[in-house]
C-alpha cells in the first residue's frame, strides 16, 4: 500500500499573497513528482539517462542546484548529469526546499507559468565571465586595491628618482674624488718640527751685564713674541724670502705635480701665497708655549730644507724684536743720565762763582759776628749796671759817672755796627745774609743734582738688567727631518669627507626646493 507523502509549505520573504500561493503550489508539485518517481522505481537508483522525460521545471531546478554547488553546465541536461556524478539528486525534497529557501525558487516558478519553459544552451558555457553588477563592498575593495597599487607605483617611481639623484649628485662625485685621491693626486711628504722662545732669567743679578744665569720658558712672558713669530712665518714676507732663498715657487711649478696642486709658473703672488698657506701649517700652543710647524712638499729633502730656513727666519725675527726693546730702554736711561750730569755740573759751577765773589765761609763769619755781638751785649749790661749803682749814691762820683756813660755809648755803637754787618749791604755789594742765602741755595741745588744723577745712574743700571731679561732665545725642540713615506693625500679620509660634503649640499638643496615648492603650491 502506497501512502502519499505530505509536503510542508514554505513562505519566502514578505511577498504578495498571490505570489506566495504560486510558490507554494510549485514546491508542492515538485515534491509530488519526485516521490512518485521514486516509488515507481522502489529501491532503484535514480535514472542517469539523459533522454529520460524531465519537465522544464525540473531542468531549471537542476541548473540552479548545479550553479549553487559551483558547477558550470552547458545545458540543463548536463547539469543533471554533473550533479548525479557527484552523488547529488537534483530532485530530492531536501535539495529543492533548500534551493527555494536560499535562491528564491518560488519567484522563478511563478515566471515559468507565464512563459514557455524550454531547455537553453549557454553559448559561453566554458568561459564563466564575472558578473558586471558588483556589490558596494566589492566595488570599495576594488577601488582600495587600485589606490594601493597607484601608491606603490608612485613610491617606486619616487624611489627610482631619488636613487638617480643620489647617484648623480652624491655617489658619482664621491667616486670621482676617491679616484683622484687614490690614483691621480701627487703624494706630499710632511716634515714636522717644534721650537720654543725662551727668555733670560735676570733675577738676583748684581751687574749690569748679568742675568744670563738661567733660561725660563715662560708662555706668559714670551706669549706675544711667539704670536708675533707665528704671524711672521704665515705672512707673505716669509713666503717671498723663502722663494728667493730656496725656490718655493719653482718647486710647486714642476710638471710632475698633478694639475690641481700645481702652481702656474706665471701665477701671481696671491696664488703662490695660497699654496704656501695650504702646505705650510704653523700652530701655537699657549699652554705649553710651543710653536709647531708642518711643511709639505713633493720631495722630502726639499720639505726639510724649507723647515730649516723658516726656523732660521723665526730666530732672526725673535732677536730683532727683543733687540729693539733692549735698545729703546737703554737709550732712554742713557739720555736721562746725561741730562742729570749736565744739571749737576751747572749747579756746582754756580756755587763756585758765589763762593769766589764773597767770603769763602759765610756761615763761619756770621757765627763770629754773632759771638762778638754777644760779648758786646754782656759788657754793655755790665756797664749799665755800674752806672745804675753810681746813680743810686746820694753824692755820686761825677767823673766815674761820665766814664761809665762814655763806655756805654761806645758799646752800643759797636753792637749796632756789628748788627749792620749782618743785614746792611755795603756800597756795590750785597749783605752777608743775602750772600749766605744764595750760597745755601746753590748748595741745595747741587745736592739735588747729585740725587738726580744718582737716580739716573741707578735707572740706567736697572734698564740694562731689564734689557738682559728681555733677551729672547729660540730653541728647537724637534729638529726637521725628511719623511720616508708620504703623508698626503689621505685617500679614505678625504673620500669620506667629500661624501659628507656632497651629501650635505644635496640635502640643503633638496630641503630648499621642497620649501619653495610648498610655498608656491600654497
Amino acid at each position: 500500500m502506497t501512502m502519499k507523502p505530505r509536503v510542508r509549505k514554505f513562505r519566502i520573504g514578505a511577498s504578495a499573497p498571490g505570489r506566495a500561493d504560486r510558490q507554494d503550489a510549485d514546491a508542492a508539485e515538485a515534491d509530488h513528482d519526485a516521490p512518485s518517481r521514486d516509488v515507481g522505481d522502489e529501491g532503484a537508483q535514480p535514472a542517469t539517462d539523459p533522454d529520460e522525460a524531465l519537465s522544464a521545471r525540473q531542468l531549471r531546478l537542476a541548473r540552479r542546484t548545479a550553479q549553487r554547488h559551483g558547477l558550470s553546465p552547458a545545458s540543463d541536461l548536463e547539469a543533471v548529469r554533473m550533479l548525479r556524478k557527484r552523488g547529488i539528486d537534483p530532485f530530492q525534497r531536501a535539495t529543492i526546499v533548500e534551493l527555494v529557501a536560499k535562491t528564491g525558487g518560488a519567484r522563478d516558478a511563478s515566471n515559468a507559468e507565464d512563459s514557455p519553459q524550454l531547455p537553453q544552451i549557454r553559448p559561453d558555457a566554458g568561459r564563466g565571465l564575472p558578473a558586471t553588477d558588483l556589490s558596494p563592498a566589492d566595488r570599495r575593495a576594488r577601488e582600495i586595491t587600485g589606490i594601493q597599487r597607484d601608491i606603490a607605483r608612485r613610491r617606486r617611481r619616487k624611489l627610482a628618482l631619488l636613487m638617480s639623484r643620489l647617484v648623480a649628485f652624491v655617489i658619482l662625485p664621491t667616486v670621482l674624488a676617491g679616484y683622484y685621491y687614490a690614483a691621480i693626486a701627487t703624494p706630499m711628504y710632511a716634515t714636522k718640527s717644534a721650537f720654543l722662545i725662551l727668555s733670560a732669567d735676570g733675577g738676583g743679578s748684581g751687574g749690569g751685564g748679568g742675568g744670563l744665569g738661567g733660561l725660563l720658558p715662560s708662555q706668559f712672558a714670551t706669549g706675544q713674541d711667539a704670536i708675533a713669530t707665528q704671524e711672521y712665518l704665515q705672512s707673505k714676507d716669509a713666503m717671498l724670502r723663502l722663494d728667493a732663498d730656496a725656490g718655493f715657487r719653482a718647486h710647486f711649478s714642476q710638471p710632475r705635480i698633478d694639475p690641481l696642486q700645481r702652481l702656474d709658473p706665471q701665477a701671481s703672488t696671491e696664488d703662490a701665497y695660497a699654496i704656501y698657506s695650504k702646505y705650510v701649517k704653523i700652530g701655537y700652543d699657549p699652554t705649553e708655549g710651543v710653536i709647531r710647524m708642518e711643511v709639505s712638499t713633493a720631495d722630502p729633502q726639499v720639505s726639510a730644507e724649507f723647515s730649516r730656513r723658516l726656523i732660521a727666519y723665526a730666530e732672526e725675527r725673535v732677536d730683532a724684536l727683543s733687540r729693539e726693546k733692549r735698545e729703546d730702554a737703554v737709550m732712554t736711561a742713557g739720555e736721562s743720565l746725561d741730562q742729570a750730569k749736565q744739571e749737576r755740573r751747572k749747579a756746582q759751577q754756580q756755587l763756585v762763582e758765589l763762593q769766589e765773589g764773597t767770603i769763602l765761609d759765610p756761615e763761619g763769619e756770621i757765627a763770629s759776628i754773632r759771638s762778638l755781638i754777644n760779648s758786646v751785649e754782656m759788657q754793655l749790661q755790665e756797664k749799665e749796671l755800674n752806672l745804675s749803682l753810681q746813680m743810686n749814691n746820694p753824692r755820686p762820683n761825677t767823673a766815674r759817672v761820665e766814664a761809665l756813660q762814655s763806655e756805654i755809648d761806645v758799646l752800643r755803637a759797636e753792637m749796632a755796627r756789628q748788627k749792620a754787618r749782618l743785614t746792611d749791604a755795603t756800597e756795590g755789594e750785597r749783605s752777608l745774609a743775602s750772600k749766605t742765602a744764595a750760597i745755601q741755595m746753590a748748595q741745595a741745588d747741587l745736592a739735588t743734582a747729585d740725587l738726580v744723577l744718582q737716580s739716573a745712574l741707578e735707572a740706567k743700571r736697572q734698564s740694562q738688567i731689564e734689557a738682559n731679561k728681555q733677551v729672547r732665545y729660540l730653541t728647537v725642540s724637534v729638529r726637521p727631518l725628511p719623511s720616508q713615506d708620504p703623508s698626503y693625500p689621505r685617500a679614505f679620509e678625504n673620500t669620506l669627507l667629500a661624501f659628507l660634503i656632497f651629501s650635505g649640499i644635496y640635502l640643503m638643496i633638496s630641503l630648499t626646493a621642497s620649501i619653495l615648492r610648498e610655498q608656491v603650491s600654497s
